[in-house]
């Protein structure tokens, strides 16, 4: 076990096994009316505390965590409002010197289809989800020195704002050096995004055996070193099902709070995969499994413990939980993914280039009528990162509330945007409702004269206006 916040490069670890360990073993479970009375206090202002959270996940009154999901859709709200952000990922390439266990792209399958993209090829991937309505991508890539280094990452980013509408772009890569990092930031990268896998440190040696990510201290402080290169947004995460869920979350909350203490700002998105099968790797099952009810409270401690953050639940798990968490606190979602590098635009399933199964895979047009369905926007906005919303500012704002007040006009604009250019007049109408809708709570607020000027504009064919 590694020694308590031992230095690397100047970098202490943000988060300790010793901490994390001792906050388990110490936490006693909420009394109900205790559980109560605290869950009545939160706000975006005053969130869980660790050890709260930790007390949190100790307890077992199924009528704590009915009144502690209410909290959270209410916080969440209270931060974004009735808002839900689409994305999509395009996978680069899944060639990679690491052996992590758990996944496809890892070195030792053989039987895997290796593919990496040319800047050409991900500008195609780039337009067929630009046509489909996408506005934000999150690029992703295995680790292979050589081919998918900062410079071929940041060579793909340039050519698709160049080559496409696309407008903000994030990057889900191995750790790298600050010089490397601030080539990605310099390119025009949004969120750099880096998934500690397991915040257990034997488990994290058995999952990666071998390759650069067998380095757990290197991911561990990369955020550190992205902030340091300019990324004043950031994205963390892991993957569930590797060790006791509630050591990953409390230590992924540590982890949260610790770049508030050292860079003004809580972690942009917190991401929640759960472990899947992938083809080629050697690892079928997960070795500690997280059921679906562990997985809405885990999204429930997220939201409570970070309030300001983006939760985000991807298309590996099912369609009817992903639905479900929408009501306990995520707040973005991916939609129609592949995770094979060029897979939209051939439009055939290559398992063997993948990196994990997907269980929903509605199109981003089952997803828009889903979200509406439920009550929210569907929101495809890009304005904070292109308005300088973003790092602290961006957790200030939306701790205050002032988020909300951008987030709901936005949305709207984006998802009249995306009406126009619907080809089936139905899923039309019923965008443009929405929109007329949340018009109705855009009265009373400083930008509704000039909303409804924008959104005119949109109806009548402009693109990509907001706040």
């Amino acid at each position: 076990m590694l020694p308590q916040n031992k230095p690397l490069n100047g970098d202490l670890l943000p988060v300790t096994p010793e901490e994390i360990s001792r906050l388990l073993e110490e936490a006693a479970p909420f009394r109900r009316r205790e559980a109560f009375s605290l869950l009545g206090t939160l706000s975006p202002r005053r969130r869980l505390t660790l050890p709260e959270a930790a007390r949190l996940l100790a307890t077992e009154d199924p009528m704590v965590w009915e009144t502690a999901a209410a909290m959270a859709r209410a916080v969440r709200e209270e931060v974004f409002g009735r808002r839900i952000v689409l994305f999509a990922p395009l996978y680069l390439s899944n060639e990679c010197i690491n052996n992590c266990v758990y996944c496809g792209f890892r070195m030792d399958n053989r039987k895997a289809g290796r593919i990496t993209l040319s800047p050409e090829q991900a500008v195609r991937e780039a337009l067929f989800l630009e046509k489909r309505g996408f506005h934000r991508l999150l690029l992703v890539s295995g680790e292979y020195p050589g081919k998918t280094d900062a410079g071929y990452i940041a060579d793909i980013v340039r050519a698709i704002y160049r080559g496409t509408g696309m407008r903000i772009l994030h990057v889900n890569a191995a750790p790298m050096p600050e010089e490397e990092l601030r080539l990605l930031k310099e390119a025009g990268t949004g969120v750099y995004q880096v998934f500690q896998e397991t915040y257990h440190p034997e488990t994290y040696r058995a999952m990666h055996p071998s390759g650069p990510k067998a380095d757990f201290a290197w991911r561990l402080t990369c955020m550190d070193r992205a902030m340091r290169a300019g990324f004043r947004d950031v994205g963390i995460g892991a993957l569930l099902g590797l060790y006791d869920y509630r050591y990953e979350v409390l230590s992924v909350i540590r982890h949260a709070e610790s770049l508030l203490e050292a860079h003004g700002t809580f972690p942009h998105t917190i991401s929640a995969p759960r472990f899947k099968s992938a083809f080629g790797s050697s690892l079928s099952t997960a070795p500690r499994p997280v059921s679906d009810r562990e997985f809405e409270k885990i999204v429930i401690v997220y939201r409570l413990s970070v309030p300001t953050a983006g939760i985000v639940v991807t298309t590996r798990e099912s369609a009817s939980l992903r639905e479900r968490v929408l009501d306990i606190g995520a707040s973005q979602i991916s939609a129609g993914s592949k995770t094979d590098p060029g897979g939209y635009e051939e439009g055939v399933r290559r398992a063997e280039a993948e990196q994990f199964t997907l269980d929903d895979t509605r199109t981003i047009e089952e997803i828009v009528r889903m979200i509406l369905g439920r009550g929210y926007i569907p929101s495809l906005c890009t304005s904070c990162y292109r308005s300088n919303r973003t790092g602290e500012t961006f957790t200030e704002m939306a701790a205050d509330g002032h988020i909300r007040g951008f987030c709901l006009p936005n949305a709207l604009l984006t998802l009249a945007e995306y009406a126009v250019a619907a080809e089936d007049p139905d899923l039309r109408d019923k965008c443009l409702a929405a929109v007329e809708e949340g018009k109705k709570e855009m009265e009373g607020s400083p930008l509704n004269e000039a909303f409804g000027h924008k959104l005119a504009r949109v109806i009548a064919g402009e693109k990509d206006l907001f706040f």
